[in-house]
Formats: structure tokens, C-alpha cells, sequence
């Protein structure tokens, strides 16, 4: 009669696997001094602030095109167009007992309207919300595969003015 397998004493199990998709990106006004762009700021599981573009989990039927435009409002209090893709990042992390590999589809937007604010978060993820330069973003964001994001948004920009 076969033994169950067991997990050797002091081994791991492997965590299951799960899945997630999320869209965000960044959302530039045109001023004086060039473009800025809507950042915001929220803790980690460690409590230290990392600032980051807004972004989110899709619901629903929810295409990435509009989440992102759903979350960077709810997350900046700004409405914004989306000019054109910036992009795809995916990343994996650990959380809860299981492994999750997160997919996140970003967008260029022009802003178009509202106030920034952190106070439409559902979530109240974020808080903290700034317009950047352009330019200081890649010294203000926390995570170099999103400073690579708005180096592309930098450069399209150009392209378009």
C-alpha cells in the first residue's frame, strides 16, 4: 500500500499560484513649466512610503483601457483621456499564502478634468497625491520598471509636441 507523500520536516510547501490583472498609468497636465504627472504615495506591508503611478484591479467586464481611467481618477481625484498604451509590467510577489503574479496594462492620459485629491480612494490606498515634473519622476517613484513607464510617456510626449 502507497505512503501519502509528505512534505519533508523543515521543507516548504509551495504556495498556490494566483493570477492578477491591473491597469493604471500616468496623467499628465501640460503647464508652463512642462508636463506633470499625477503621482500618489501609500504605504507598504513594512509601513514605508513608496510613491507610485495609480493603478488597479479591474471589475467586472472592466477592459484595461477603462480601469485605468476608473483608478487613476479614484486614486487622484483626476479625469484623464487615454492618449495610447504605454505598456505591460509583470511582477511576482508573496502575500497571504500564496504567490501572486500581478500583470499591470499602463496608459498615457491627458487630464481633462477634477482636482487632486485622495479623497474619492475607495480603497484609501493612497495617501498622498502630487503633479511631478516629468522631469523629477524618476527620482520621486519607488520602483524602477514604473520609472521606465514614464521615461516612454516622456518620449512620446516629445514625439507629439
Amino acid at each position: 500500500m502507497p505512503r501519502p507523500s509528505r512534505t519533508p520536516r523543515g521543507a516548504r510547501r509551495p504556495l498556490p499560484t494566483v493570477v492578477e490583472t491591473s491597469a493604471g498609468g500616468l496623467v499628465v497636465e501640460r503647464s508652463d513649466g512642462g508636463p506633470v504627472g499625477a503621482v500618489i504615495a501609500r504605504l507598504n506591508r513594512a509601513g514605508k512610503v513608496e510613491w507610485c503611478l495609480p493603478k488597479g484591479h479591474l471589475e467586472g467586464d472592466e477592459t484595461p483601457e477603462q480601469a485605468a481611467v476608473r483608478e487613476i481618477e479614484e486614486e487622484t481625484g483626476i479625469r484623464g483621456e487615454i492618449v495610447q498604451p504605454l505598456g505591460s509590467i509583470d511582477y511576482w510577489f508573496s502575500v497571504e499564502g500564496k504567490r501572486v503574479h500581478k500583470h499591470v496594462h499602463h496608459f498615457l492620459l491627458l487630464a481633462v478634468g477634477g482636482r487632486l485629491s485622495v479623497e474619492g480612494d475607495p480603497d484609501q490606498e493612497a495617501i498622498d497625491v502630487a503633479w511631478v515634473p516629468l522631469t523629477e519622476l524618476d527620482g520621486r517613484l519607488s520602483f524602477p520598471n514604473e520609472r521606465r513607464i514614464v521615461e516612454q510617456a516622456g518620449a512620446r510626449l516629445a514625439e507629439s509636441a
